[in-house]
């Protein structure tokens, strides 16, 4: 059953005459009314990720592509070539994330093919479309059925089969493919029919072709929600993104947890060798552009050998680094938190920078020697001038940086060579390593004496975090509920309970062996004190050679961080 919006409200539908083809005024309208259609529907995508801990969605990530195509039309001529120039070079410059990435290259190919055109008929739009799920194919590394690839390539091919026909018969033939091949992708993927659900990312692409039909003949763009839209359709209650979900799946969480993203200045002819060494170190490869210019994306562990990857053949630019338990709570918390005062500086010889959120973690880190703490966190990387500028406001010619957070190490790693000052990272993954880090920091000591001491305290800290499900789940430990509690260490998730307490105790007795002897438990939003007290007296009863040392840290999200010594 194909969905068939009702039309909209005073608008009589076979009364509007159909356009034959299509100029640059017309594009322009398409290319608004899907920015602004993705960002009506971009929360009840969001909502339905498959990964219980929210962070940024397909929904999200592709209205965030689109908004910075909309800002590129601005100072576009209104002739369709420069349209097309603007849509093209708008994708590749502003994609966030897998789906905003290939729904570049399906633009890019798209236009590529319009641009040639005096204007946008039936063939041309199939002949465009066509191209874009080539291309759209060609730009991921291991191309997976189910997906937006699948909904783009069957939606050129009912456009193909519907020529002869006019522009309106066209458009709506690829509308009408593109979902039925979106129907069908619980068939391809095991994993979206044992959830129930459609690739979202085709969804997404789906709202293009309506702007498109509207454009051409009047016909409405759906405003309900979309999970309500495809529901009504017959199809299913729900809408994720398959590549989502494969690259936040438990199982490969320690191993491919990091998503790299830059833009790449390089020549041509280097980018299938650069696509042989990322095939090696990770998955969910996407590369797009060309001419010199391309936007480079990645899952993987191997941050830094990523990022190499790329310094080899040419020059990255403005690379950013997202742990896949990014939280958007969190950037949300970071972008209005108040700045908190910095200290007096006196002068030492190493200084001390540290990236972290919480006022009560930021006063323990003051409290410790550090000089400067820059707000961010998982989903608010501070940039590389946001860390040079705290380097430089320090009262010292030597500092070291603690990024707390590993997709923070990359982009702190680049200072050094941006400041006369010396800079040395201490590559702390969390807070809890943070703090132990300091424990060996000594403000008189030259720089490589404390970066070896510190990196060796940090080195020995087994770390964990408590946070809760944002959405139902399934992991190692078993099944995820909407609003369970889960305890994850450096290797994962280790516990699910429904209670704070439980989790937080089932992670600890993971992490606490019995050559441990401090667990430091940091306080954050949304714990209390009868569920420290029971973690402290469980420690106190299973744990009866280790003591407990317990400080308010405020930060959001993460009811408890524990350090394990």
């Amino acid at each position: 059953m194909v969905y068939e919006p009702p039309c909209a409200a005073n608008v009589d539908c076979a009364a509007m005459a159909n356009l034959d083809r299509l100029g640059a005024g017309d594009l322009r309208r398409v290319v608004v009314g899907f920015r602004d259609a993705l960002r009506a529907h971009q929360e009840g995508i969001n909502r339905l990720n498959v990964y219980p801990v929210p962070d940024g969605d397909t929904g999200t990530n592709m209205a965030l592509t689109m908004e910075s195509v909309v800002a590129e039309l601005d100072g576009a001529e209104d002739e369709l070539a420069a349209v097309c120039k603007a849509v093209a070079h708008g994708s590749l410059m502003g994609a966030r994330g897998n789906s905003g990435v290939i729904l570049s290259q399906i633009l890019r190919g798209f236009t590529a093919v319009a641009a040639e055109a005096d204007a946008i008929d039936g063939t041309v739009f199939a002949s465009a479309l066509t191209r874009a799920a080539r291309g759209a194919y060609e730009a991921v590394g291991n191309p997976v059925e189910g997906t937006i690839l699948t909904v783009v390539r069957e939606s050129a091919e009912a456009a193909e089969a519907a020529l002869p026909g006019d522009l309106a018969t066209v458009v709506a033939a690829a509308l009408d493919g593109g979902e039925i091949a979106l129907a069908r992708t619980p068939e391809l993927l095991k994993v979206l029919a044992d959830a129930g659900v459609v690739d979202s990312g085709g969804t997404g692409l789906l709202l293009l072709l309506h702007n498109f039909r509207n454009v051409v003949d009047g016909h409405p763009v759906p405003e309900a929600s979309v999970t309500e839209a495809v529901a009504d359709a017959g199809h299913v209650d729900q809408l994720r993104d398959h590549a989502d979900h494969a690259d936040h799946d438990h199982a490969a969480l320690a191993g491919l947890r990091y998503e790299v993203m830059y833009l790449l200045e390089a020549p041509d002819e280097t980018i299938p060798a650069f696509k042989d060494v990322w095939a090696g170190i990770g998955d969910s490869i996407v590369v797009v552009g060309g001419d010199g210019l391309f936007n480079c994306h990645i899952h993987t562990d191997e941050i830094g050998a990523a990022i190499e990857a790329a310094i080899e053949i040419g020059t990255p630019k403005k690379i950013r680094v997202t742990d896949l338990l990014d939280e958007l709570e969190e950037e949300r918390w970071v972008r209005e938190a108040e700045p908190a005062p910095e200290p007096e500086l006196e002068p030492v010889t190493t200084a001390v920078v540290a990236i972290a959120t919480g006022e009560g973690v930021k006063r323990i880190f003051h409290s410790l020697g550090v000089q400067r703490v820059i707000t961010g966190g998982q989903s608010m990387n501070p940039s590389t001038a946001q860390i040079k500028e705290a380097v430089e406001a320090v009262n010292a010619d030597q500092v070291i940086v603690l990024p707390n957070n590993k997709n923070i190490i990359a982009v702190a790693e680049q200072v050094d060579a941006l400041t006369d000052r010396t800079v040395r990272v201490v590559p702390t993954r969390g807070i809890p390593e943070g703090f132990a880090a300091l424990i060996d920091y000594d403000p008189e000591a030259d720089i490589a004496v404390n970066a070896e001491a510190m990196a060796d305290a940090a080195a020995n800290v087994a770390a964990g975090e408590v946070t809760r499900a944002v959405r139902d789940s399934t992991c190692d430990v078993g099944p995820i509920a909407t609003d369970d509690y889960l305890g994850i260490s450096r290797s994962g998730i280790r516990a699910v309970a429904p209670r704070l307490a439980e989790a937080a105790i089932g992670l600890l007795a993971e992490l606490v062996g019995d050559e441990h002897e401090i667990v430091t438990i940091i306080e954050g939003e949304g714990s209390n004190a009868g569920d420290t007290r029971h973690i402290t007296e469980w420690l106190a009863e299973n744990r009866p050679d280790v003591s407990a040392e317990v400080h308010v840290g405020g930060q959001p999200l993460y009811p408890y961080y524990f350090g394990v010594e």
